[in-house]
């Protein structure tokens, strides 16, 4: 008889649990299978798991950035000395021949000088902005304007809205390192391909690593440099000048002409790619000290969200010892 109310009073207590009706989160919690809470524990550990994942993504991109930067480095000492040495080459036409950038004349063409890859900061779009603003002021009802491109860059922005106006564009000059040879080749080029009255070259001058100087370089034609000399000014000076040879005073202004040209190009180019470098440099350090910056926030961040997942899984624990004790 004993035996029988025991197995009775032990069958009043299991019977809630035995029921179909649903069971409260408490007793649920003491009764979870080790699989279930193992599933719980790692849907808990998904935002960690994100976050740790992100953290590697910023130290990946934190690393290329830095390499970058040295790259950039590198080819930045190999290319400032030839740019400064090249200065030389056309500072006495500027003194010779003036440098005429408000001569008005009815055939203009602008050179953007601009570079074949990105991630160097805004030097590109200055120089686009800067050749459309050209485009403008040389422009009217008899006077034409065209674009010659070099470089991919300007070519991907100038294509959008002026695609009629370019006459001729040009890629990977970089490919190969830089001299006068190549660079002459390329300006006969030019010369072949277009007409004109002002060759405008628009580049980005290199002062420093964080310091470039948007310049315009002004090439006027041979009949456009005799036109200002009889006018006077700068350019009358050079019928001070004797010739010697059996040239005549209009083949030399063509052969200072078309050496001015080569000689401004050369310049323009190495000055760009100088300050490419310099700019990349300058984008890719900017660039690691924000991952660094992101890397930090990132690991608060997983510093808050393990904290906060473990103190939730205490008080679980606690609250299933509770009611089990209870």
């Amino acid at each position: 008889m004993a035996m029988a109310a025991a197995m009775r009073r032990e069958g009043k207590r299991l019977a809630p649990l035995m029921s179909s009706q649903p069971i409260n989160n408490t007793l649920r919690s003491t009764l979870i299978s080790p699989l279930e809470q193992t599933s719980i524990g790692g849907a808990r550990s998904i935002s960690t798991q994100i976050v740790r994942n992100r953290m590697k993504s910023v130290k990946n991109i934190q690393k290329i950035t830095k390499a970058m930067k040295m790259v950039a480095a590198s080819k930045l000492r190999a290319v400032q000395t030839r740019a400064e040495n090249s200065r030389g080459l056309w500072q006495p036409f500027t003194a010779l021949l003036g440098d005429a950038i408000a001569v008005d004349v009815k055939k203009n063409v602008v050179i953007t000088v601009s570079s074949d890859k990105g991630l160097c900061g805004g030097i590109n779009s200055t120089s686009v902005k800067i050749s459309r603003v050209l485009s403008k002021l040389n422009s009217g009802p008899d006077k034409e304007t065209k674009y010659v491109i070099l470089g991919e860059k300007a070519k991907a922005q100038l294509i959008r809205d002026s695609k009629k106006d370019i006459a001729l564009s040009l890629t990977e000059l970089q490919k190969n390192p830089l001299n006068y040879t190549q660079v002459s080749v390329l300006a006969d080029d030019i010369l072949k391909n277009v007409e004109y009255d002002a060759l405008r070259i628009v580049f980005n001058k290199f002062q420093s690593v964080v310091q470039f100087i948007p310049t315009v370089s002004t090439v006027l034609s041979p009949e456009i440099v005799e036109r200002e000399a009889e006018a006077g000014g700068t350019l009358g000076e050079l019928d001070s000048y004797e010739i010697e040879g059996g040239e005549t005073k209009s083949e030399v202004l063509q052969n200072l002409s078309e050496f001015q040209f080569s000689c401004v190009m050369f310049n323009a180019v190495l000055e760009n790619a100088c300050s490419e470098q310099g700019a990349r440099m300058s984008a890719m350090d900017s660039s690691s000290r924000n991952a660094g910056d992101m890397l930090d926030r990132l690991t608060l961040t997983y510093n808050r969200t393990r904290q906060a997942s473990i103190t939730t899984e205490l008080i679980e624990i606690i609250s299933g010892a509770s009611a089990l004790t209870g």
